[in-house]
């Protein structure tokens, strides 16, 4: 018995981290512009909702899906300057007796938006549009600056110990690569 369970968890192991099943998750239409008084950050997530993620979200589990942006002085013969590292949120629940989605963005200081389109959700969970970075006082005319931008599913936090009886829900985890952005302010 114990043979044919360790064959089990090493074959999950396989396909966890086979590339078949990798996640192609990736950042899209990133821009980087500002207003008058505030640098601000544009992007999307392509490739974020899988079937497996799909049917989770629809079955009841709430999702969240992290971005991390680093702002820093890119320099020549130092280190560069970190000027700011913020982290937003994504998350969604599905109510099944109210066939209604719930969308909170951290950075959207508004009440949660609710609407019944699965396809708004997914749209309102990949995108953020107008996030401030920084204001402009910060940051000195002619010198160059770098974006960094990644985006992650976070690891679900299921209830009670339902976590040792699902343990495969993991598999639906996704991470993008790093991506930079160059300018001169």
């Amino acid at each position: 018995m114990k043979q044919i369970i360790c064959l089990i968890c090493i074959i999950l192991l396989v396909f966890a981290q086979s590339p078949v099943l990798a996640q192609d998750a990736k950042l899209t239409n990133i821009i980087v512009t500002n207003t008058r008084d505030d640098l601000l950050l544009f992007l999307t997530v392509a490739g974020a909702f899988k079937e497996k993620t799909e049917k989770a979200i629809l079955s009841g589990v709430p999702a969240t899906f992290s971005f991390y942006i680093n702002l820093s002085r890119s320099r020549s013969l130092w280190p560069d300057k970190s000027i700011a590292s913020i982290k937003v949120t994504h998350t969604i629940k599905y109510n099944n007796l109210k066939k209604k989605f719930m969308i909170i963005r951290s950075w959207d200081n508004r009440k949660p938006v609710i609407i019944s389109s699965f396809n708004e959700a997914k749209k309102l969970m990949t995108e953020i549009d107008s996030l401030k970075i920084v204001p402009l006082s910060r940051l000195e005319k002619g010198l160059r600056y770098q974006i960094q931008a990644k985006a992650e599913l976070s690891k679900l936090t299921l209830p009670f110990y339902l976590h040792y009886v699902l343990f495969f829900v993991s598999l639906w985890d996704f991470e993008t690569d790093w991506y930079t952005i160059d300018f001169i302010y």
